[in-house]
């Protein structure tokens, strides 16, 4: 050490830098972690999670009034789930990418607000291309809200709590899927569809100032390449191809037979059930979400592994079984309970395997998401127009023996035998 160190007098540290003799310090721009669950804020995330799932499906029960009004046909009106699925593959993994060094909440309220803005264009606009328009920005909104969510509840809660935060601010996916849906049909068939897209911008709302009082605000992580230099990064960790494998792969069999199990429903004359059925999918799921977030940081892989067998169990069971009612009650709510602790489940999966390369790894999930969502809708219509109905629940246990396969296979990387490190 030179004379010149040994003289200079260290700089005073600000009062509230300073820490205990032999404490670890801790930059300033990064909140301390709490020692329990942050339920408000998680909640938030919740919320955001439903309001961007629901919206992406809301158009299935409004399509009779939509397509009237905007003067094109009901496939055509469908199109804007199609095109809300595109916003998101195209642009989550760039945006992830481009906005990898951003605050977590100045983020988290743009893409919220610009997705506020969006469903609002689309309750008003007269035009079928300003429609599709404002759906694939919503798209894009959401899919930068997806990228940033699971990676965010996680640094949000103490480590041997991040599984259960994760369970937490995914629960709006089933409760989107199995009571939004509904709801949204019936408040755009009792005040009109535009209602129900000014009711997302309105509860949009009341989101960003919730987030802006409960939220706590986290750094970034400047991505040092390019997005592209980052998907390779993230790929070239072990644990993550099988984990995106998975996730694509599990959510195609569950999209072919739930994009279509209304007309299932119709052809086992338990068509005036259906809101029954989701609802009863809604619950089950509602309780798979519970178990998850209970056990998930000591038994991801057996949960996942119990996942997809309950989501095949159910498929057969209602290939074979669909004739007797309380049957097919029994499979739904198997499939509800194997379904609700998947993204939970297959988020932290990504994140554990991704590491350093954590939010690369959970963009590209969200983009093999959307894109297993839109293929199941393909592949369930085209099964439907060429086998019918009764082949839809078989697709289920069929694709599920290479994604039980996979999990199996991951013991060492992506879904370990032993828990990760508290």
């Amino acid at each position: 050490m030179s004379s010149t160190d040994l003289n200079r007098e260290p700089s005073p540290a600000p009062d509230d830098a300073r820490q205990p003799t032999g404490a670890p310090p801790r930059p300033p721009s990064v909140p301390p972690r709490p020692q329990k669950l942050p339920l408000a804020a998680l909640l938030a995330l919740a919320t955001a999670v439903f309001i961007t799932s629901l919206t992406e499906t809301l158009p299935a029960g409004l399509l009779p009034a939509m397509s009237a009004d905007l003067h094109v046909s009901e496939a055509a009106t469908g199109q804007t789930v199609t095109v809300y699925a595109l916003g998101t593959v195209l642009t989550a993994i760039p945006l992830a990418a481009a906005t990898a060094g951003v605050r977590r909440r100045p983020l988290l309220l743009s893409a919220m607000a610009g997705f506020a803005v969006a469903n609002t264009v689309t309750a008003l606009s007269p035009y079928y291309p300003l429609t599709m328009a404002a759906r694939f920005a919503a798209g894009v909104a959401a899919g930068l809200v997806w990228t940033l969510l699971a990676g965010y509840a996680r640094r949000l809660a103490p480590l041997h709590l991040q599984g259960r935060a994760i369970a937490v601010a995914m629960a709006g996916i089933p409760v989107a899927l199995s009571f939004g849906v509904p709801a949204g049909s019936f408040v755009g068939k009792a005040i009109g569809w535009q209602a129900a897209f000014l009711l997302m911008t309105g509860l949009t709302l009341v989101l960003l100032g919730w987030i802006l009082a409960a939220v706590p605000d986290q750094p970034g992580h400047p991505a040092r390449k390019g997005p592209s230099a980052s998907m390779a990064r993230a790929l070239d960790v072990p644990g993550v191809t099988p984990v995106l494998f998975v996730t694509f792969v599990f959510v195609l069999a569950h999209t072919i037979l739930y994009t279509y199990v209304s007309p299932f429903l119709d052809h086992l004359a338990m068509g005036g059930r259906t809101d029954l059925v989701l609802l009863l999918f809604g619950a089950a799921s509602l309780l798979g979400i519970w178990a998850v977030g209970t056990l998930i940081n000591r038994r991801l892989r057996a949960l996942m592994i119990a996942g997809t067998w309950l989501i095949a169990v159910a498929g057969t069971a209602l290939a074979l079984l669909s004739g007797t009612p309380a049957a097919v009650y029994a499979a739904v709510a198997l499939w509800g309970l194997g379904w609700g602790g998947a993204p939970t489940l297959l988020q932290t999966a990504a994140g554990d395997a991704g590491g350093e390369q954590a939010d690369a790894a959970q963009a590209m999930l969200v983009t093999l998401w959307n894109v297993a969502m839109a293929g199941g809708g393909v592949a369930g219509g085209l099964l439907l127009d060429a086998f019918g109905t009764g082949a839809l629940p078989w697709s289920v246990p069929i694709l599920l023996v290479p994604v039980l396969a996979v999990v199996l296979g991951a013991r060492t990387h992506g879904f370990p035998a032993r828990p990760r490190a508290s």
